[in-house]
């Protein structure tokens, strides 16, 4: 007796179709499933013999095989687990299997016969809609998530008795419904407003231009100026996630196993922060089994790298190809994914090892070798990609205790808005564009044309900080924010002279 159920795998964010085969014959009894299964799928055999006697069914003591095609592609985690019992229970008729070839089946089984949630429901849901199947049946705690999808019915079961009964009587259960429209309140980032930020007039506004245009941002200042203060403000004047990119991130999220307790969309913009002791594969994901890193999961966010200058070299070296591309591609022998990372780096280091070089206050100890070495940790290509180059001072005494609350978060967040949908409608024709930071050389020359005046003072900057061919185009991007924020159409001398103002590292050489 032969029964074939549908399930789905990852590769990468993106889903493919699995056969579930089984077959149950005479011969000694025993379960073998073949299909490349990993370590995760070949325990399903002893949770799927208890799950179904658990349950109330009888186990056929017999020879079983399970086959998982397409053959060739490598199968990892227990999502197959409700494929399995189900095809057994088809196989040795104990469950009617007319709906079996109209649904995909997830989910890990518990002993008792419960349905236990697993990772990777959203983009897995999205495939199937693409490929024309009519619905999923999953645990109860995916079934939010993999609502999602429009025009899918998605079926949440308690147990595997539930999953028997759907199969026998469908008309019995209504599919999950939810206002797909519907995002959380922005409550993460409500807390840290820009009003608590003293002073740092240069850096507020440093602040909204790269919230404005998605630039990324490095701030430069001793201990103690509030350079982490600012970075982990950002969030809270970003404008709110669309749907479109909600759903992007979510599937990143659902991938890595992170939804479980997070409702069914992703509503804030993600603020990642790894520890300077990461490594590589952390930040760009990795492993035998490819999964996002934190590159990605700060899509469509902010990746906030701490005392940049604490982290290796070669760590920060892969950060170039994304922070160009927009993604990540992660190859091994036998696949090669690719994961999206359009993010905004946000990062802050000392100007020197002691802290205090050009500090107002506590002079600067160390040596001119020892500041150069420091700063040889940071290669050029990287610098070139970090469009606004601050510097953060220290409040003086006065200024502590005397300077009033600077302006909230929700009055820049609304000038922010206003700017992007400026360069939203600006690239209307052009769909991949979300932000001036993602423009490309040809898009410069048609939004970033220069009057003459402007095109000298470029490039008498590039002669004298000696730019690279990136780094100026960096500085039309940011100018293009800038007129953004100013409502004008057309760069201005004075946006051009704003924008090489955050060029502070390059000066400092």
């Amino acid at each position: 007796m032969l029964a074939r159920v549908w399930s789905a795998s990852l590769v990468g964010i993106d889903a493919v179709k699995v056969g579930v085969e089984v077959d149950v014959s005479g011969g000694l009894p025993g379960i073998v499933v073949v299909g490349l299964p990993d370590a995760a799928v070949q325990e399903s055999r002893e949770r799927v013999k208890a799950t179904i006697k658990n349950a109330g069914f009888a186990f056929p003591m017999r020879r079983i095989v399970v086959n998982l095609t397409p053959a060739d592609l490598r199968k990892e985690g227990p999502s197959f687990d409700l494929a399995i019992s189900i095809g057994i229970l088809a196989a040795s008729e104990q469950v009617n299997p007319e709906l079996l070839g109209d649904f995909l089946f997830l989910g890990e089984v518990s002993l008792d016969g419960s349905l236990r949630p697993v990772a990777g429901v959203l983009p897995i849901a999205a495939a199937a809609k693409r490929l024309g199947i009519a619905g999923l049946v999953v645990p109860t705690d995916n079934a939010q998530e993999a609502a999602v999808v429009a025009d899918l019915a998605v079926y949440g079961l308690e147990t595997l008795t539930d999953v028997a009964n759907f199969l026998d009587n469908p008309k019995r259960y209504q599919p999950v419904k939810i206002d797909r429209t519907k995002h959380k309140d922005r409550s993460h980032f409500s807390s840290l407003d820009l009003k608590d930020v003293k002073g740092q007039a240069h850096a507020r506004r440093a602040l909204e231009i790269a919230a404005a245009g998605g630039h990324n941002l490095i701030f430069v200042g001793p201990p103690g100026s509030g350079k982490t203060m600012l970075a982990r403000r950002l969030p809270g004047i970003l404008p709110e996630l669309s749907f479109e990119e909600s759903l992007e991130v979510t599937q990143v999220y659902s991938v890595a196993g992170l939804l479980k307790n997070r409702g069914s969309l992703v509503s804030d913009r993600p603020f990642r922060s790894p520890h300077h002791s990461a490594s590589g594969p952390s930040l760009v994901g990795g492993g035998s089994f490819p999964k996002p890193g934190e590159i990605s999961l700060a899509h469509r966010g902010v990746l906030f790298l701490d005392e940049l200058t604490e982290f290796k070299r070669d760590v920060l070296e892969f950060l170039r190809q994304p922070l160009e591309d927009g993604y990540v591609t992660i190859s091994r022998t036998r696949l090669s994914v690719m994961f999206p990372a359009q993010f905004t780096l946000v990062a802050s280091t000392n100007p020197c090892p002691c802290g205090y070089f050009g500090d107002t206050i506590q002079p600067c100890t160390c040596s001119p070798g020892k500041r150069e070495q420091y700063w040889a940790k940071l290669s050029g290509p990287l610098m070139d990609r970090i469009d606004l180059q601050v510097a953060v001072n220290r409040l003086k005494p006065e200024e502590i205790t005397n300077q009033p609350l600077g302006e909230d978060s929700t009055s820049v967040r609304a000038r922010v808005q206003a700017a992007r949908e400026r360069s939203q409608h600006r690239f209307k024709t052009e769909t991949n564009l979300r932000s001036n930071a993602e423009m490309q050389s040809r898009h410069l020359m048609q939004w970033c044309k220069l009057d003459d005046a402007s095109r000298n003072l470029l490039e008498a900057a590039i002669r004298k900080l000696g730019l690279s061919a990136r780094a100026s185009d960096r500085i039309l991007k940011v100018a293009r924010t800038i007129a953004d924020l100013a409502g004008d159409e057309d760069i201005k001398t004075q946006h051009i002279a704003e924008s090489i103002q955050y060029r502070i590292i390059d000066r400092m050489q």
